[in-house]
């Protein structure tokens, strides 16, 4: 079953309970997964990595929403923004722990034969690519430099 399945009767079920928490998260899931269809150029359906790429931009959005409120003492405003993230984020493949992104980002250092800062793009693309979906691309880039410097 495809992502779009998977909100549609997340949605459905949402809808039966009045969870609204979830109805706000589902909705802007399915918004986005639309417009991604309907862009210029786009094809019909999406790819899977796309998908990831779509949930991973909108529980981002929401976690630095949360952010924000919290370091403003808003606490009514967060709470909300970390619920749709969790419920968005159950649609997400399991996320890797940071041992295991190491480990992945040494051995991709040691492929690319990478000495220093200089080769961290090279680094990032591959570790990003084999990991989409898995790991935060925040985590990922302060493991690299750490690793390579």
């Amino acid at each position: 079953m495809g992502l779009q399945q998977e909100v549609m009767s997340a949605l459905k079920l949402a809808m039966k309970s009045k969870d609204q928490t979830a109805l706000t998260a589902l909705r802007a899931v399915k918004s986005a997964i639309l417009l991604a269809q309907t862009e210029s150029g786009a094809k019909e359906d999406l790819t899977e990595e796309q998908e990831l790429k779509i949930l991973q931009k909108l529980v981002k959005q929401r976690k630095d929403s949360a952010a924000i409120y919290l370091e403003q003492d808003r606490k009514d405003l967060a709470l909300p923004e970390i619920d749709e993230a969790e419920v968005i984020s159950q649609f997400l493949p399991e996320a890797l722990t940071d041992e295991e992104i190491e480990k992945v980002v040494i051995a991709t250092i040691d492929q690319v034969g990478a000495e220093g800062m200089k080769d961290m793009g090279k680094v990032m693309g591959m570790v990003s690519k084999q990991l989409a979906g898995q790991a935060d691309g925040k985590t990922i880039s302060n493991i690299v430099k750490a690793k390579l410097s």
